[in-house]
């Protein structure tokens, strides 16, 4: 963009702008579900899910703490997050492939967003793609768990900002 040009958004107001974040999270989701719906079964789907597993930066073990593990999961899995420019920024990892796989997911739709609008924003993806129903009660109520936190952070930054 040159110097002279305005973004997109140069002009909206504050409502407007909230609205694309919006869009994006949704965005976002519907990306995923239409990924999703280019496999044939279930096998390829989970398949798929621990391909994103392995994509997941390595967290630091020094953030692998007992405050930054999510109770209620089957596996280890810890969620930790800081802010920057308004943005949360989430990291997170797993000692199980599936289950980080999970986690790759949540962290394309949460991270690099504002607290407000993973607040605001229903997460219909999961639902969309039929993973709760082809997860087993365990790993179903990990994933409720995983869900929580995410907002539990954006819940708390949010009080932060107000």
């Amino acid at each position: 963009m040159g110097k002279s040009q305005k973004p997109p958004w140069a002009g909206l107001s504050k409502s407007t702008e909230i609205k694309i974040v919006i869009m994006e999270i949704k965005e976002i989701q519907d990306e995923i579900i239409d990924e999703f719906s280019t496999f044939e079964d279930w096998m390829e789907r989970y398949e798929y899910i621990i391909d994103l597993g392995k994509s997941v930066p390595e967290m630091k073990e020094s953030s692998k703490t007992n405050d930054n593990l999510i109770k209620g999961c089957q596996s280890k899995v810890w969620l930790d997050t800081e802010i920057k420019e308004g943005k949360l920024i989430f990291t997170a990892d797993s000692d199980a492939i599936l289950t980080k796989g999970i986690i790759a997911l949540l962290l394309r739709v949460y991270s690099d967003q504002s607290p407000k609008d993973i607040l605001e924003n229903e997460l219909y993806f999961v639902d969309k793609i039929g993973l709760k129903e082809h997860l087993s009660p365990t790993r179903a109520n990990g994933l409720v768990s995983m869900i929580k936190q995410f907002k539990l952070y954006a819940l708390a930054y949010q009080a932060k900002l107000s």
